[in-house]
């Protein structure tokens, strides 16, 4: 017998009860080892012929915390011995398919080895329909088209068998002597490789998310040509990594491999989603009705009355609640409605750029996630929630003095894009001073100050419940972390005296325009001006050095009865001609609604409460969801009215709800 006669072998973990079973629902399938408290993405690995989830537990223990790993289990072994083996590659799919629909809040790489090669390339077809998956990796292993030239071991007796085995290595000796556990390991692999043999691939059967080939260097069973041919199976590209190691690599040289598979999964994570926001209505199609219980719903307008069913009635009512009667928040709903999109035809909008260009930095789309204050009172997670969804889907992100995380470690969490601190002025200029200096240390690369929050606005919702959640400690982490509040404080200050200073100093009422000459000498970063609606307002933030502006009605929260936002945007964007940024935020829903406030003036759009309710009803997917969903609108229309460019967006494209007038007779004559 060769060194080709053997292409699996099995786990050199003995047959024992796993311990790490999780105590999720999903038992039978899937192993955690190493629990991670906030992954950003979780590595799903399938073993090789004969082999148990027990093989990647090394592999594990090497990867870093945002990469959490499931092993998968098959049928047949350790403690799923009572249950007959898979009778075929599609057996194995379906189980662990279905097994990781609940997992799909996170983006999920598969990894197989060898047979699991196969398994996993079978599972992403599945699983690539629900929009989750971000890529595979395959070791050891020839694509699933080429004939694997497998003996049938049936027509081999053990020593055959074992002797192969030696030649590849990767089970102990002490495994192979023993009588029972050899017994054990032979069971397993002639099952196996009889579901490896019975396996066919048509050529023409493509993924369309990226598959990394790792191949040994001293692998005997493959080489470099034969892993090559697996391009024919992705239309997202194809990458060869030739490591040190032989067959089994993966578990002798945990560490190594683990690096390997760091370093790609984290350039994935810098790249943002790849393809244009419009594929998710694509993959939403394709996932068909199997994808919808695991994402709320694509209507962003629904979101608030799903959120209410699972948030407190104080959470609720501090995020959705309004201030006086509501009619600042509805004025800014009705103002998007009275504008109407011209769409023009046959423009050739077949690739949009959405990249916008802000102060040195070049977004990927216009939308910002608006500063919103303690998160953590709508998600445990709060902010790195947030930020982390806003990663995922490629959005830069604004953090509120307000937090419940402080910047340092929002920061951390963060990803390429580029992020910005809004402040809020406290009234003692050393506190003012230090968050400046802090917010610059961790790379936030533009201050937002807002200037229409002097004091807290009246908000019946939260008067009724008579709650405000920094009184109860969420959204002080920023002052609770910085060495100039502190102190202030004296060392046994308890919770009760931390929240009467920062309620003593938090905003600045007596604020002038004046004032502003001081932050504009503390900081050379970009400052920006939120709670703008007056255009001469607007003229006085760039007299008084500012960079930018964002008109905002603080989303109807602050005073009641005042002019929706995307009335005053056009003249605030006459006040301070094109070359200057002006955002603009509050009653932003819907794609058409940035469209719109494109069109009529802004450079980017800050979103607020629908990413605060994906936040209540996912955490960190639901965040993502939001934002995916908004750009694949925004997208879409952009591609309906006939844009390629965000640039070609004007008022030509927007005009007032009724009948568009008519044009007189010369003007019909050009055309």
């Amino acid at each position: 017998m060769t060194e080709r006669t053997i292409t699996h072998a099995p786990s050199t973990e003995p047959r024992t009860a796993c311990p790490s079973a999780p105590q999720d629902g999903t038992p039978r399938w899937l192993r955690t080892y190493h629990r991670k408290e906030r992954p950003a993405v979780r590595l799903v690995c399938f073993p090789h012929a004969g082999g148990a989830a027990t093989a990647f537990s090394r592999l594990s223990a090497a990867l870093p915390d945002d990469i959490e790993l499931l092993a998968v289990q098959y049928p047949g072994r350790q403690d799923r011995d009572t249950e007959p083996c898979a009778e075929d590659i599609a057996a194995l799919a379906a189980g662990a398919a279905a097994a990781l629909m609940p997992y799909t809040d996170l983006p999920l790489f598969l990894l197989g080895h060898s047979l699991g090669a196969i398994a996993a390339f079978e599972t992403a077809r599945l699983l690539e329909k629900h929009g989750s998956l971000a890529g595979l990796f395959v070791s050891a292993a020839q694509p699933p088209a080429q004939d694997w030239q497998e003996p049938d071991l049936d027509t081999l007796d053990d020593d055959a068998v074992v002797a192969g085995l030696r030649r590849l290595g990767g089970v102990s000796d002490v495994l192979l002597r023993n009588p029972q556990s050899r017994h054990e390991v032979l069971r397993l692999l002639r099952a196996d490789h009889h579901v490896l043999r019975g396996y066919h691939c048509d050529p023409h059967t493509t993924l369309t998310v990226p598959v990394t080939v790792l191949l040994g260097a001293e692998d005997p069973k493959n080489t470099l040509e034969q892993v090559r041919d697996w391009a024919r199976h992705t239309t997202a590209g194809h990458t060869v990594e030739v490591h040190s190691g032989g067959h089994f690599a993966m578990t002798e040289r945990a560490g190594d491999i683990a690096e390997l598979l760091v370093r790609h999964i984290h350039e994935h994570l810098a790249a943002g989603p790849a393809g244009p926001p419009a594929d998710l209505v694509r993959d939403i199609y394709l996932a068909g009705a199997d994808g919808r219980a695991s994402r709320p719903s694509t209507d962003l307008t629904a979101l608030q009355d799903a959120a209410r069913e699972v948030l407190t009635p104080t959470a609720y009512g501090y995020v959705a609640g309004d201030a006086g009667t509501g009619a600042t928040r509805r004025a800014n709903r009705e103002a998007f409605d009275r504008w109407r999109i011209m769409p023009r035809m046959l423009r050739g909008a077949t690739h949009r750029d959405l990249t916008v260009p802000l102060f040195g930095h070049r977004l990927s789309a216009p939308v910002l996630l608006a500063p919103v204050a303690a998160q953590t009172v709508v998600h445990p997670e709060g902010e790195l929630a947030a930020v982390h969804g806003a990663t995922d889907a490629g959005v830069s992100f604004v953090l509120s003095s307000f937090s419940s995380h402080s910047m340092e470690e929002v920061a951390a969490t963060a990803g390429g894009q580029p992020r910005w601190f809004q402040l809020y002025w406290p009234s003692e200029p050393e506190v003012a001073e230090s968050l400046v200096r802090r917010a610059e240390a961790s790379g936030y690369s533009a201050l937002v100050l807002t200037v229409d929050s002097p004091v807290f606005g009246y908000r019946p919702a939260d008067l009724d419940h008579g709650y405000l959640p920094f009184l109860h400690g969420a959204g002080l982490a920023n002052f609770t972390t910085d060495p100039a509040f502190q102190a202030a404080l004296p060392p046994d200050a308890d919770a009760a005296a931390v929240i009467a200073r920062w309620a003593a100093i938090s905003t600045n009422p007596a604020l002038t325009w004046d004032g502003l000459a001081w932050l504009r000498e503390l900081t050379a970063l970009p400052i920006l001006l939120k709670g703008i609606l007056h255009p001469d307002d607007a003229r006085l933030a760039l007299a008084h050095g500012m960079d930018g502006v964002i008109v905002s009605n603080h989303g109807g929260r602050q005073l009641d009865g005042t002019m929706a936002t995307l009335d005053c945007l056009p003249a605030v964007r006459a006040a301070v001609g094109p070359a200057v940024p002006v955002l603009m935020d509050s009653g932003v829903r819907t794609g058409s609604d940035v469209l719109k406030a494109l069109a009529l003036g802004a450079d980017a759009v800050l979103l607020g409460r629908p990413y605060q309710y994906g936040l209540a009803l996912g955490g960190r997917s639901g965040v993502r969801h939001v934002l995916r969903c908004l750009l694949a609108e925004f997208d879409l229309a952009l591609a309906l009215s006939g844009c390629t460019d965000i640039r070609d967006l004007g008022k030509d494209m927007v005009a007032p709800a009724g009948t568009v007038a008519v044009p007189p007779q010369e003007q019909c004559d050009k055309i």
